[in-house]
């Protein structure tokens, strides 16, 4: 029998109303997986094509303290241009910066050309944050915009995952010189579908009430005194386990893959297939181990992922093997284990009506702070990569600790309220 074709629509339509698929996340989603894809097709290789191109191990510490500063720096002008372009408009403007900086590395093939093209991409997830979550808010009821983050939280995993298995193809075929070259080459172009189809299906947005322009506008100092003990506790954890991520992040890919005058235990290819691991490890838990979080006590889950975080370290110390590094990636995609938990703790924690203005504060400290930490990670890895590993291991360890003695969870915290304004 041939399926009742108005029932499969009606299933097809409440599967949509069930996710929150309207048009404008549609457009949204696209635009995610577009971009991203040939971000992950290139970016994860930039060490190796540092290196190549005669920057050295420093270049590659500057290259992962610039991702951190300017994802850090970059949150509030997104956020400012989101409200007075409005989201459509904003996020044009974003994929136009990225295509530059994308055209500027596959043209110049010289270290310093990678380093200036990257200012204007390496950033683009954290500049479109503020207008991407803005066209969630708009597009979607309030009872369905958990469902909208979580979806393009899932969805912003799929390109992680592939782009740098083509991207280890495509350095596996031609060398990785030409093979970056081309993956930046393919990103340009995808990074032009992106702006053609949100351009088509993201709705233009109403223009931006007064009041959230004067949010918007608020002061950094100001926040700061608005920020609890308990929020100042927790950043403080975050911080030291940011550390334990970022002293070795831009080091894990020459861990693996190593360079022309010393291998490492796998190829590009299979690095993109640890990639895929990792991914795959988080796609898989996020969604159930958010449902529980909601349901029971927080603090275990926070915990729990920045054990994970501080493991990942001192477990690749000792993968030598696809089979270990793998382990080793399976413990890095686990970390996304209590993350959306903790971003609900520093919701919970904010005060009422100022909780996007202290969202964007809390990232800009821990964000600034840890790129010095990122940046420090070259100096360690020019002394021993084990060294290196080690020191990062035992920052996790101090997060950890900190945050066990002193977190607090959420079903004891008393409601915070801001500070009247005169």
């Amino acid at each position: 029998m041939k399926p009742d074709r108005p029932s499969l629509r009606s299933a097809l339509s409440r599967a949509g109303e069930f996710l929150g698929l309207r048009r404008s996340i549609v457009g949204l989603l696209g635009m995610v997986v577009l971009v991203g894809m040939g971000e992950n097709m290139a970016e994860q290789f930039l060490p190796l094509y540092l290196i190549a191109l005669g920057g050295g191990f420093i270049s590659v510490g500057v290259l992962n303290a610039m991702d951190n500063l300017l994802g850090a720096l970059y949150a509030f002008p997104g956020g400012y241009l989101a409200d007075r372009l409005g989201t459509k408009r904003a996020l044009l403007v974003f994929n136009g910066l990225s295509m530059i900086g994308f055209l500027v590395v596959a043209l110049i093939p010289a270290w310093p050309a990678v380093m200036a093209g990257a200012v204007l991409f390496l950033s683009w997830s954290a500049i479109s944050l503020p207008a991407t979550m803005g066209l969630v808010a708009r597009a979607l009821p309030k009872d369905k915009r958990t469902m909208g983050v979580s979806l393009h939280s899932l969805v912003r995993r799929v390109p992680m995952a592939l782009g740098p298995v083509l991207g280890g193809a495509s350095i596996g075929l031609l060398g990785v010189e030409a093979g970056v070259r081309v993956a930046f080459w393919i990103a340009l172009v995808l990074a032009g579908v992106a702006a053609i189809l949100q351009q088509v299906l993201i709705e233009e947005d109403a223009a931006p009430a007064a009041e959230a322009k004067r949010s918007a506008e608020g002061s950094p100092l100001r926040m700061w005194r608005l920020m609890s003990p308990d929020l100042k506790q927790l950043l403080v954890a975050d911080t030291l386990i940011r550390f334990c991520e970022q002293i070795p992040y831009a080091f894990v890919v020459i861990w693996a893959v190593g360079s022309a005058a010393h291998p490492g235990p796998v190829t590009a290819l299979q690095f993109g297939a640890l990639r895929v691991i990792e991914m795959a490890t988080a796609i898989l838990i996020y969604i159930p181990v958010a449902y529980f979080a909601d349901r029971s006590q927080k603090k275990p889950f926070v915990i729990a992922t920045f054990v994970f975080f501080t493991l990942f370290p001192v477990v690749l110390l000792f993968s030598r093997s696809f089979l270990l590094l793998a382990l080793a990636f399976v413990l890095r995609g686990l970390k996304e284990f209590g993350e959306p938990t903790r971003k609900a703790l520093i919701m919970d924690l904010a005060p009422e009506g100022k909780k996007a203005g202290m969202f964007g504060l809390y990232y800009l400290v821990r964000d600034v702070i840890v790129s010095a930490a990122a940046f420090g990670g070259a100096f360690l890895w020019s002394i021993r990569p084990e060294v290196n590993l080690l020191t990062a291991f035992g920052f996790g360890v101090a997060g950890t600790i900190w945050f066990a003695l002193r977190g607090r969870d959420l079903d004891r915290m008393v409601p915070i309220r801001p500070t009247p304004t005169p």
